[in-house]
């Protein structure tokens, strides 16, 4: 499952830089504002585990991304678990076992 979760969030991005481009990749076309200049990839920890993104860079302009907020690691949902157990006064230990399985 989670190889369809990072191929579908990795498709978003490609398509989201496709629309910043004004042409998708290697197509030749008036319309085009930028280009590629390759990516990068970065870990994002979901509920269905860790995903590898590939995270399209652009030569003109900075790619900034609707899908993934920047710098973040992990989906919220995991963080206001997080914050939840914390409130609950969930031991560190036991928070630990339960991210684990998240």
């Amino acid at each position: 499952m989670g190889d369809s979760v990072e191929e579908t969030l990795n498709s978003l991005l490609d398509a989201e830089a496709d629309a910043l481009c004004g042409a998708q990749r290697y197509e030749r076309s008036a319309d085009r504002i930028d280009t590629r200049a390759g990516s990068y990839e970065r870990q994002l920890h979901t509920k269905a585990g860790e995903v590898t993104l590939k995270v399209p860079k652009l030569r003109r302009q900075t790619f900034e991304t609707a899908i993934i907020e920047r710098y973040k690691r992990r989906e919220a949902s995991i963080e206001e678990s997080l914050i939840e157990m914390y409130l609950a006064g969930i031991s560190v230990r036991r928070a630990e076992d339960i991210t684990e399985a998240l």
